[in-house]
């Protein structure tokens, strides 16, 4: 069907379309039951208004189980369209008294139609994504107003008549149609199947938080792929007319989607490797935080002041990564200090030491211990090292404590802590010029 054809038949849709117009809309009987309607619409807003927040309130006292609230909760949601439907339909019913007026039949018309609007609305709940949801009352209801007005198998041999060429296949418009509302219906499948793998994956315990996320993407990715697969030939695309794009598509990933798919793959060489996961206190340049969650485009690290920060995959790979509880979650801490000369370096080992001990963070084994590192300029080095268990608590916290601990017990014990002195001798001749100046 050639551009000419097409237009002269729409031509004389529309034609067509304007004279059944005249002949039927405008005729007294519709008027009358056009009018009718609108006021059943008003009692139905107005009954939907007064009862909507009744039925909400009971529902709420009568603590109904979970499924069935939510049942009852969509019901009273569609108030109005109830009362609409049973005030048409007893209409409709008085109206088969009146010859006249039913012979159009728009009455049973429109309760048809705003009947399957509503159980379709209501049916579509068990879709947990509310837009998807709508999307797919939407298309049925479509369906079952075309068929309803019989229109469902002319509008059907129309899209198939419009049809397009890719490669060697001839798609049409119906085809292309079906194989979409398909293709959303099993990749909507294939993700509630991932959620609920998800779900029962949360509770094995024998599942490692990185084997966990490894077995989600997995799943998610090859149940999508296999939708996509199914869902191809439906629309009369067969796998050789896709070859004519691979070409094409694989230059688009190699520059436009080159940065993405780095992520992915490294995403996936991070799961595999073990050497990053979920609850991981790591340090990637300036940020030190513990892993939330590992997605296919990156990782999220939670700071010490909660805000989050997504890092590519790609910088784990690339970039070094500290992990400070990769294979063992205890780390050493060192703090480095000095005392004056005055001081007995034995002492003050072992009030550093106790120092160390203080805060409950501090693990007891192995025990803090304290070192002589030097002599220095101005006082006797020393470097204090411990242990902790829990670096997602912080690092610098814990040193604060103990400094603080430290300052304590050497002003208790009168230790001093040395701090540089500089002594300035000037000559005879250099006073006598500050004198003059």
């Amino acid at each position: 069907m050639n551009q000419d054809d097409i237009a002269a038949q729409l031509s004389s849709w529309l034609k067509d379309a304007t004279a059944w117009t005249l002949d039927h809309v405008t005729t007294w009987p519709v008027i009358a039951q056009i009018t009718a309607l609108i006021f059943i619409f008003l009692l139905a807003y107005g009954a939907h208004r007064k009862l909507r927040p009744l039925l909400d309130g009971w529902v709420r006292r009568s603590n109904l189980p979970g499924l069935l609230q939510s049942f009852s909760t969509a019901i009273i949601r569609e108030t109005g369209g109830l009362t609409f439907i049973v005030l048409v339909w007893v209409t409709a019913g008085v109206f088969e008294k009146i010859p006249a007026i039913a012979a159009s039949g728009l009455m049973e018309i429109v309760a048809s139609l705003v009947t399957a609007w509503v159980i379709i609305t209501i049916s579509s709940l068990i879709i947990a994504n509310r837009v998807l949801a709508r999307v797919v009352a939407t298309i049925a209801w479509t369906i079952a107003a075309l068929n309803i007005l019989g229109l469902l198998t002319p509008t059907m041999d129309t899209l198939r008549g419009f049809t397009f060429s890719m490669g060697t296949a001839n798609i049409s418009m119906l085809d292309l149609l079906g194989g979409l509302a398909l293709l959303i219906l099993l990749v909507w499948v294939a993700l509630a199947i991932t959620h609920a793998i998800e779900r029962s994956l949360m509770g094995m315990s024998g599942v490692t938080p990185r084997g966990r996320v490894l077995i989600i993407k997995l799943s998610r990715g090859a149940l999508v792929v296999v939708a996509v697969m199914v869902a191809l030939p439906t629309m009369g695309i067969n796998f050789a007319a896709l070859a004519v794009f691979s070409g094409a598509l694989g230059v688009g990933i190699g520059i436009g989607l080159q940065k993405q798919v780095s992520n992915l793959l490294s995403g996936l060489f991070l799961l595999l490797d073990k050497s990053v996961k979920p609850g991981d206190v790591i340090e990637v340049g300036q940020t030190f935080g513990w892993v939330r969650e590992m997605t296919a485009r990156y990782v999220g690290v939670v700071t010490r002041d909660n805000k989050e920060i997504l890092i590519p995959n790609d910088d784990f790979v690339v970039n070094q990564v500290i992990n400070w509880s990769h294979s063992d979650r205890k780390v050493r801490m060192e703090i480095k200090f000095g005392v004056s000369y005055n001081s007995d370096p034995h002492e003050v080992r072992r009030i550093a030491v106790e120092a160390a001990k203080s805060p409950k963070r501090v693990a007891k084994d192995p025990e803090p211990v304290c070192h002589f590192t030097a002599f220095g300029d101005s006082s006797i080095d020393f470097v204090l090292r411990f242990w902790i268990n829990d670096p997602e608590e912080g690092v610098t916290n814990i040193k604060g404590q103990i400094f603080l601990a430290l300052w304590d017990l050497l002003k208790e014990n009168n230790i001093g802590i040395p701090f540089p002195h500089r002594h300035v001798i000037l000559d005879q001749a250099t006073l006598e010029g500050l004198n003059k100046g």
